[in-house]
């Protein structure tokens, strides 16, 4: 499994999460559960990039289409994975359903949105271009494996972009 198709496949489904969510509109349980899970998903997506698909777009990757390099394209993922956290969180602390609880999940619906049609535009395009096949299902065989892992309960680090580029650039 090449770790494009992996993260594609991880985009269309919290495309239907985020759809299932306002499918339960008044179901606070429901939508308590659901939130919850896609929250840790976006979470352990989010470490499994910057684990397997990040440090190797830095070495390797040039940019594409409308991102100038692949430092700024993971610069910018990388801001975008803190900020999609940030809604996140912020809707765990209010009351499920709750009109306040629907902005944050909206926030991080809208943060998450930006980020996957970026990152399928940019780096994605640019990470077929560089990285050969082979080492692509290997990358992908690892990705998988950490989600498997980490499928319950996940709590990423926020990270801050520019050490993160640097860390990941030299390994």
């Amino acid at each position: 499994m090449d770790i494009v198709d992996c993260i594609l496949a991880d985009h269309d489904r919290q495309r239907r999460m985020f759809a299932a969510l306002d499918q339960a509109r008044g179901d606070n349980d429901t939508l308590g559960k659901i939130f919850n899970r896609l929250r840790n998903f976006l979470e352990a997506h989010a470490e499994a990039e910057e684990l397997y698909f990040y440090p190797r777009l830095l070495q390797l990757g040039e940019g594409a289409l409308d991102s100038d390099s692949a430092e700024e394209t993971t610069d910018d993922a990388i801001d975008d994975h803190n900020k999609i956290a940030e809604a996140a969180e912020a809707a765990k602390k209010e009351k499920v359903g709750s009109d306040a609880w629907w902005k944050c999940v909206d926030k991080t619906n809208l943060q998450n949105s930006k980020h996957m049609s970026e990152e399928e535009r940019q780096g994605l395009t640019d990470f077929r271009r560089k990285v050969p096949l082979e080492e692509r299902v290997q990358l992908g065989l690892k990705y998988l494996a950490f989600e498997s892992h980490h499928s319950g309960e996940y709590e990423r680090e926020e990270k801050d972009p520019e050490e993160y580029i640097e860390k990941n650039e030299a390994a």
